[in-house]
Parts: structure tokens; sequence; C-alpha cells
């Protein structure tokens, strides 16, 4: 990797004459800006960066605390913008997994899911739309929230006294707008809503934007449903109602306008509903001046639809839209293993291993007749291996998450001669439990992947940062990304890569002086050695309230982070400290 030399640009010069806090010595900047890296320092006051590029000798031996960069890379914090954590950092402060990955930000209230607006009376239902909707337990939630807040405002006011190892901001989501407008049955209706209802909304809305949300998130997806089955509320909302909310973003100047929308959902070869779904949504933008977000995947089945819905956004901005499809850096899979599910639970001698010890399965994997009784009941009405190629080996040391066919589970069983359950507890007794298989059922192909990273209007999202914790962990996201795209396909220069991660989706939520290593900008940093960059296999453990479980996932090459001046990694292993603040939209433009 080629650097050149920067100088230093103080922040002023009176405040050469007092000591850093901090300075981060002899890495490569990469500043979050697209450009690529600079050799040089940097130097932190407080939660400020003051200096940038090279710094005197005298100067650094004076500073508090010095970070050796040599041989790595100085970026700015990451900021995820799609994150599911509205619950989880109420008792997980330092927010893992996601601070193992260098995020120093992120964004809650995603998919229209959120828990404010709230009455005291609709907190179950809440909470069990979001375990329905995001894999979250509602009884984790309930009992791990201090559920002080009725207002989306007073609800901000509550993350702001949380405890936090990273910067926390939030949208306000449109299921609990609805339910607390129109009550939980009502809400639910494929009727318009009245435009007595609108009117409720939307001053639950101008709370909330007012207040300091990010934005308002909408679930559109007949994928994300209820406990009883139905679609979530606002998933029927008529045009009029979703441009109802952009006209209070649009008053205030500020906000986010995001959605799981319907997509290639109930549509024909013409994609007339795909077609309308893009339709309101640039409208919307057009008519308010706010940014719309979207999630976007590539599916086998439909292996067209992304090429299709780019061409789709093209078009919107050219009428005026300012769209930013999101998509993830890898195939979203759903995990299995010995320690949880497996592709086999359908079978009842499969299904009542679930709840017994890790050391209990695996004796039964070498029982010979608790072996034979698995084995037959797997052949008999487990899926069949033409139905488990897609189902991909995973570790057990470092996951490649690669899409070859070569690495599914039927080609690995039929190398070692055995049918696809056989490799199966065969791989977990080799590894003692530790061996995952992935069965990735959007960005199916990693070449679709590309082409989306590839779109200058795309934008890095959908991680999905303390969801879907007992099936789905793309929370490390930034570290394949540069670890794949930048470092060893080299798709993506590293500079661009670290803009994607930073000032693109700062930029985009308009999280001011993050996302960029600059004078004046939060010391949100981290030093990486790019070239150790790795990825840990992830584990499945029991930390939430009650003792429910979730995967988390770790990695290797984070020499630092630092949040708002303050050290939260130290060679990939959490300080404790807790520098976070919350991040609230701006005055009026």
């Amino acid at each position: 990797m080629g650097v050149r030399r920067g100088r230093s640009v103080p922040l002023d010069q009176g405040d050469q004459n007092m000591a850093y806090d901090v300075v981060i010595r002899g890495g490569s900047i990469v500043d979050g800006t697209g450009s690529e890296p600079v050799a040089g320092d940097l130097a932190v006051r407080g939660d400020t960066i003051v200096a940038v590029g090279e710094l005197d000798p005298a100067e650094v031996g004076a500073a508090t605390t010095t970070i050796d960069a040599s041989g790595a890379i100085v970026t700015p914090g990451f900021v995820d913008i799609h994150t599911h954590l509205d619950a989880q950092l109420a008792w997980d402060p330092a927010a893992t997994s996601s601070c193992w990955h260098g995020v120093t930000s992120v964004v809650l209230g995603n998919c229209g899911v959120t828990f404010a607006p709230c009455r005291p009376v609709d907190r179950p239902y809440l909470a069990e739309m979001m375990e329905s909707v995001e894999d979250i337990p509602a009884a984790a939630i309930l009992d791990g929230l201090d559920w002080d807040w009725e207002t989306y405002g007073e609800y901000l006011g509550a993350v702001d006294r949380w405890t936090k190892g990273i910067n926390v901001g939030g949208m306000v989501g449109h299921c609990a707008v609805r339910v607390h407008a129109m009550g939980g049955e009502r809400s639910l209706d494929e009727e318009p809503a009245t435009a007595e209802d609108i009117e409720a909304m939307c001053a639950l809305v101008d709370e909330a934007i007012g207040a300091g949300a990010l934005g308002f998130s909408t679930s559109r997806t007949l994928l994300h449903k209820v406990p009883d089955g139905r679609p979530v509320p606002g998933t029927w909302a008529a045009p009029e109602e979703l441009l109802a909310f952009g006209d209070v973003m649009g008053r205030w100047g500020r906000g986010v306008f995001e959605s799981a929308p319907r997509l290639g959902e109930r549509d024909g070869a013409d994609l007339t509903n795909t077609r309308a779904e893009i339709d309101w949504m640039a409208d919307l933008s057009i008519a308010s001046g706010r940014p719309v977000t979207f999630g976007l995947a590539q599916v086998d089945r439909k292996p067209e639809l992304f090429r299709q819905i780019l061409q789709f956004v093209d078009a919107a901005r050219e009428r005026g839209a300012i769209m930013r499809p999101q998509t993830t850096a890898r195939g979203i899979g759903i995990l299995f293993g010995v320690g949880h599910h497996t592709p086999f639970d359908g079978s009842p001698s499969w299904r009542a291993l679930r709840d017994l010890p890790l050391d209990a399965k695996l004796a039964a994997f070498r029982d010979p007749e608790h072996r034979a009784r698995l084995l037959a009941e797997a052949a008999e009405r487990g899926p069949d291996a033409e139905r488990l190629t897609g189902f991909y080996v995973l570790g057990p040391d470092e996951p490649q998450y690669r899409h070859d066919v070569e690495g599914s589970l039927p080609a690995v069983a039929a190398a070692r001669g055995v049918a696809p359950a056989e490799a199966f507890m065969d791989l977990s007794l080799e590894s003692d439990g530790r061996v995952l298989i992935n069965y990735p059922f959007l960005n199916q192909d990693l070449g679709a992947v590309e082409e989306m990273l590839a779109d200058p209007n795309v934008v890095m999202g959908l991680a999905d940062a303390g969801a879907h914790v007992g099936q789905i962990l793309d929370v490390s996201q930034p570290t394949f990304f540069l670890s794949q795209w930048a470092r060893e396909r080299q798709v993506l220069s590293i500079g661009d890569a670290v803009r994607r991660l930073t000032s693109d989706t700062a930029g985009l939520f308009g999280i001011a002086d993050r996302g960029v290593l600059r004078t004046g900008a939060r010391a949100d940093v981290n030093v990486i050695d790019l070239d150790g960059l790795r990825l840990h296999q992830p584990t499945y453990v029991h930390d939430f309230p009650n003792g429910a479980g979730r995967y988390t996932q770790r990695a290797t090459g984070y020499r630092a982070t630092l949040v708002n001046g303050t050290r939260t990694i130290e060679d990939d292993e959490h300080t404790g400290a807790m520098p976070g603040t919350l991040l609230r939209s701006g005055p009026p433009a």
C-alpha cells in the first residue's frame, strides 16, 4: 500500500501550546473522504481531532497517551446506518458485536419498528412485534428496558441517559406511530388511514423530528409480520399517508426516510408494483427535499430484479429524487450449528437435541445408536442434497463466506463419501461444535454484490446489528468489506472503501463532524492492521436478559478504536470505557 507524507494541519495556533491527550503516531491516514492513504500522525484533545499530518516530536512526547500506528491504517470510526440495537444497548452498553468491528456510531429505528412513541399499555405489543420482525426476544426487551417514556423525544432522552460505548441516533418508526394514533387493531387495517389519523400521526412525527430524530422509517414488505401473522402496521399505508410524513421532514429541513420496501413482491414480469414502490419514494423525496434509503439485495430466483431496481432509481434521480439503496458486503445468511439450530431440526430426534448442553449434543453424535437414529431421520424427513446445495460450510476457525459449490455441505459430504447429515455430525465433532453452516438467502451471488458496490447510488447498510440474533449475523460487515473487497479482491481502493463506511453513511444521515479525519471533527478513530485483519468464527452465547441466546462475532486487527477521544478498543478487546453520546438531527436547514 503506497502512502505519501502529509503536513500537520493544527486546529489553530493557540491550541499548540496545550498538550495533546492522544497522539496516534506513524500510521497511514485514510481520512474518510475517498482520498488514498497519507503517512502521518493524528492528535486529539478532549473529544476533538486537533491536528492531522506530521507532528513535532516534542509535541508527541508531551502527549498523555501515544498509540503506535506503524504499519497500520488510521481511519474514521465506522458509521452503521442500519441497526436494531434499540433494546440491546440498554443492557449491553458496549454494543457488542459492533464495537469489535470499528463501529463508533449507529442508527436505531430501522424498518418501522421502534419502542416510541408508546403508551404504557402498548409496551408488550411493541416488544412482541420487534421479536416477530427482528428476532429479538420480547421477554428480554420487556425486562431489559426501563420504559420511562411515551413520546419519541422522551425515548431519546432515555437513550441520552444510558451509559454507552458508542454514539447513537435513531429514527421514529411507522409501526409505533400508527399504533399510538390508531390503536393496535385498526393500525393493521388495509383500509387507508383517515385524514384525522394522518394528522395525528404527523403530529407524532413532528414531535420526533423536532426532538432530534434522524428520520422516519417504515416497513412495506410482506415478510414483516406481527405475531398473529398479519403484516405490520403501515404495510398497507397509502402514498398520501407516506407523503405526509415526508412533508413533516421537509418543513424541518432534516431527516432521512428509510423503508423496508415491497420490491418484487406480488409482481408480474412488467414489475408494475415495484415501479409504483420506487415512484412514491421518489415523489416523497422530490416533494420534501429529503433523502430516501431502502434495502436492496439480489436473489437467485429473480436474478435481474436488483438491476432493474437500480435502473428505476437512476430514472428517479434524473427527476430530482435523492435515493440511496443500501446493500450488504456479502450474502445475508442464516446460520446453523450444533450449538443452536441445525439444518435437520424438522426431524424429532434432531429437534430433541436443541435444549441440551453442547457436550450432550456431541455425545449423541458419537453414540452409535443415537447417531444411527439421527441419520435415519435425516434421510427420511430432512432436506435432501439438492435442497442443501446452497448451504455452505463456514469455518470452523476463520469463516470464508464463500458461495462456491465445492464448499457446500453436500459437496463436502460427497468428498467424504457420506450423507450430508453425517458430514455435519463429523464436522461438529472434529471442531468441538464450532463449525457452522451458512445459508445465504439474499445476495446469493457475490458477482451481483460487486455490481451493486460499483453503483455510486448504493450505500453500505443492512448489517442489522442487534437483530435476528439467533439466525443472522452480518454485524461484522466492516471487517469483511475491508478485508475482502479492498484488501483481497481489490475491487475498491482502500480510500474509497473507508469512505463508504464513514463519510458516505454519516453524510446521508446528516451526522455532523463524524466520518472524517480532519481538524475540528469528533475524535472517532480506528487504528487497523489491514494486513492482519480477519474475522473469527461466530459463536452462540447466552448473555441477553433471562439467559436468552444470540450469535456474536469478533475480529483480529483492530489495534485501537477511539470514541469521542477515548480508547474503547485496545488490541481487539474492549477497554470498558463508555464515552458514547446521543446523536440528534441538527437545527432546521
